[in-house]
């Protein structure tokens, strides 16, 4: 099973109690063979009121869906192999939803559904425990990677209930942290240093429709391990630092014989976008806490898509973070609470404010299979909010699912 999704089992290893093996291993001559991933799909029901900025007040009907949580369901193919004294390995990791996808029309698309295989990761790395690894491909970005795989909600739903039936929810993207997205990268860890270990690299630019792409991005994090009797956790601290170049308006043009048709694009923006942040995760005994926080410029998409990095194209004001307690019952069920914000403005043109608490019970049926109920509270404010646009967007959400790992 490759590294992050074992990070993502090792963190349900601690938020839900579940034991978790490598994939399914198959000797190849020099190389070897490992399958893993997972299944999971989740009943939805979510509640939304808006609010105006003149206080008029919608309620919406409940919605009802079926779909996978935060996590995807995966399948992963990796193999690897040691010759001449180094490590090579290459991953690829397929991700779908368990629903159909919208289809003609908006209706649920049945076998002509559009809910598509995304294959998220495919990279190869090569190195050594004496010197270090270096990573080349696409895979989970470096800042905020931490945050999300710390996240209890990665094996449940969390916030993003109203994207259920597609292939993934939010968890806690932008009410607690920036989305560490999947992007094409070439990233260098060092050995690890009894327990301590940084890892770096240049990543693709990522940015709105009217930005260029021709800067790297670049993000850094290092992270400390340490454990003894009953008691272990980790601690991080991160950087990202993206300069996006803004393009020239575009007018709108009509299609003809040899072209398509155009939309206007107006004007880009051009800024440096730049974030820090900082966790801890402590395990003791049957209880679990973790800490997260971040702060910067140009980080977060809250007015287009929450937490997705620099979706809006501007340079946003963004802090936030999350706390997160845990506890394993005897009967192996963990019950998690947690709190999150993101806080995120520019100017007179928005500023947003997305909380939520989440509360879920995580039980092993199996090593390897869970059982899963959550309900979230989110609240999102807009306080630059004209008299005619939504100021307040409430919503409840209740979850119950099963996710099972191989």
């Amino acid at each position: 099973m490759n590294k992050n999704i074992k990070l993502a089992v090792a963190g349900a290893v601690l938020a839900l109690s579940a034991t978790a093996n490598a994939g399914i291993i198959i000797p190849a001559g020099d190389w070897t063979v490992d399958l893993g991933g997972n299944v999971n799909a989740f009943v939805a029901n979510v509640d939304t009121e808006t609010t105006t900025a003149a206080g008029v007040r919608t309620k919406t009907s409940a919605n009802n869906s079926i779909g996978t949580g935060l996590l995807p369901s995966a399948l992963g193919i990796g193999a690897k192999t040691r010759q001449n004294d180094i490590d090579t390995a290459i991953q690829f990791t397929f991700f779908t939803g368990s629903s159909a996808g919208a289809g003609v029309g908006g209706r649920n698309g049945g076998g002509a559904g559009n809910n598509t295989l995304n294959i998220r990761q495919a990279f190869l790395t090569f190195g050594d425990k004496s010197w270090g690894t270096f990573k080349l491909g696409r895979d989970l970005g470096i800042f905020g990677s931490d945050a999300i795989l710390s996240d209890m909600t990665l094996l449940g739903v969390g916030t993003g209930g109203q994207l259920h039936g597609g292939s993934s929810t939010l968890g806690r993207i932008g009410s607690g942290y920036v989305y560490a997205d999947w992007k094409g990268q070439v990233s260098y860890s060092t050995p690890n240093f009894n327990g301590f270990q940084i890892t770096a690299g240049v990543m693709e630019n990522f940015g709105a429709a009217n930005q260029a792409r021709k800067d790297m991005s670049y993000e850094a994090k290092a992270t400390y391990d340490f454990a003894a009797d009953n008691f272990s956790g980790r601690v991080w601290v991160g950087g990202l630092s993206q300069k996006s170049e803004g393009t020239a308006a575009v007018a709108a043009t009509a299609a003809n014989d040899s072209t398509y048709a155009v939309l206007a694009t107006a004007a880009g923006n051009t800024y440096t976008s730049r974030g820090v942040d900082i966790g801890a995760k402590v395990t003791a005994g049957p209880a679990s806490l973790v800490g997260y926080y971040y702060d910067g410029k140009g980080l977060d998409g809250q007015n287009v898509l929450q937490g997705i990095f620099n979706a809006n194209g501007v340079k946003s004001d963004d802090d936030g973070g999350y706390v997160q307690a845990t506890y394993a019952l005897p009967t192996q069920t963990k019950l998690g609470v947690s709190f999150g914000r993101s806080n995120s403005k520019n100017g007179s043109s928005f500023d947003y404010e997305n909380e939520s608490w989440v509360v879920g019970a995580y039980h092993p049926l199996t090593k390897h299979l869970n059982l899963v109920a959550e309900y979230t509270d989110q609240e999102v404010k807009n306080k630059a909010a004209t008299s005619t646009t939504t100021a307040k967007t409430e919503r409840d959400t209740i979850s119950l699912g099963a996710i099972l790992f191989f």
